[in-house]
């Protein structure tokens, strides 16, 4: 007994051999998934034998990537059997340099099985990537999904052709559509002080009226001022924008509620979320009738109510909430508001400021209305709609952000 009792001693005093540390993954890109509408989505023939190659923007670089394609809102398994990633030599072509392609596997094989409802992360690829690459992921569909996942708004062009092409040069003659389908992260390895900033929002986030090809939405501004500054190169920016997105109801994707673990919680080393949310709200609330007063009061409660409920589940996990002020949309012919409309606006936005209620304030209300105006947009930060601003207005919204907030 003795003996053994020593020999259980030193077993127990013997070190144990040392643990690497796992590496660590931060989101660089996203977007949100959706089921997209009707004239958003491809004919099931389009995607039978077919390669689809897209075309994004990272916002942080690293030396290993890896893939997240999404099943999200299919009701069968989805089979992508082969992919490939590589450095596109434009943001606005199908070619990419074919010394950087790199085949994607998952579990070591070219081939995946996505069930139902679900996403699936890529095994490492070993490819340098500089902040701010441009990157074309190849996906080769054998059968079309059963229900399409995908993100209408994506202000970018992808090719469409058939036959597997994945690791072609270019892809001749390819049909074009201006969404991504299937793809919805890219990560990169970085350091353990990196971290993720997504950006939770609507059409505004989303790049309605910005540059198609041009990634001049203000979070792809936002990324470029923080890998231009040397305190904030470990930070990336994820676009988790919808458009017509709503805190209440569902709308063209789901409500920001129902996604905010999925889009927020789950994306990797995310550490801050800038909630852009409660237009839409606010204008299909009296779109097609007006509304009572006890009614206008009951809307604006609901939504402080929602914004209370994203900011207790993120500091349950450790996220930093930042609100912004909701942007003047007077003027606007689908939302035609009223002084009503503006007065809940006006409401809304108090609230937001207040302190206590986020970790910190940024005001898109105060930098982009109009002075002589200010329940309008500023005419020259305006797309044309007086909702959406234009590229100008997205510059200016991201220029905004203190920097501090974020780090």
């Amino acid at each position: 007994m003795i003996r053994t009792a020593c020999v259980a001693a030193l077993i127990a005093l013997t070190p144990l051999p040392a643990m690497a540390a796992p590496p660590h993954w931060v989101g660089s890109w996203a977007a949100s998934q959706q089921v997209p509408e009707p004239q958003n989505a491809l004919a099931p023939a389009d995607l039978h034998d077919a390669t689809l190659r897209q075309v994004i923007r990272l916002s942080a670089g690293g030396n290993r990537i890896r893939l997240r394609l999404s099943n999200a809102f299919g009701t069968q398994p989805l089979v992508i059997d082969n992919v490939h990633v590589a450095h596109a030599l434009s943001s606005a072509g199908a070619r990419i340099d074919q010394a950087s392609d790199r085949p994607v596997t998952f579990n070591g094989l070219a081939s995946v099985t996505i069930p139902a409802g679900a996403s699936y992360l890529s095994d490492p690829v070993a490819m340098a990537a500089a902040p701010l690459a441009v990157l074309a992921v190849s996906l080769h569909l054998p059968e079309a999904p059963d229900r399409q996942t995908g993100h209408p708004g994506s202000r970018s062009t992808s090719y469409l052709v058939h036959g597997n092409q994945s690791a072609a040069a270019d892809l001749a003659n390819a049909q074009k559509v201006d969404h991504w389908y299937q793809l919805a992260g890219i990560e990169v390895e970085a350091p353990a002080a990196a971290g993720a900033v997504v950006t939770l929002g609507d059409s505004i986030t989303d790049g309605h009226g910005a540059t198609t090809n041009g990634n001049d939405r203000w979070p792809d501004r936002l990324a470029e001022r923080l890998q231009a500054t040397p305190a904030t190169r470990g930070l990336s920016v994820l676009n988790q924008g919808i458009g017509g997105n709503r805190l209440l109801l569902d709308g063209l994707g789901p409500n920001a509620l129902a996604r905010f673990d999925r889009d927020i919680l789950a994306q990797p080393g995310v550490r801050t979320v800038v909630v852009l949310e409660g237009v839409n709200d606010l204008g299909t609330f009296t779109r097609d009738a007006p509304a009572s007063p006890e009614g206008h009061a009951a809307l604006v409660a609901q939504l402080i109510g929602a914004y209370r409920q994203i900011v207790e589940r993120a500091h349950a996990q450790g996220v930093k909430v930042i609100g912004a002020t909701i942007l003047p949309y007077g003027g606007n012919s689908y939302y035609h508001p009223d002084t009503a409309n503006e007065a809940d606006r006006q409401a809304i936005n108090r609230w937001i400021r207040e302190p206590g209620h986020f970790d910190g304030v940024v005001d898109f209300d105060r930098v982009t209305r109009d002075p002589a105006h200010p329940d309008h947009l500023r005419p020259d930060f305006d797309s044309g709609d007086h909702l959406h601003p234009s590229p100008k207005g997205y510059k200016a919204m991201a220029d905004a952000v203190p920097l501090a907030l974020l780090r």
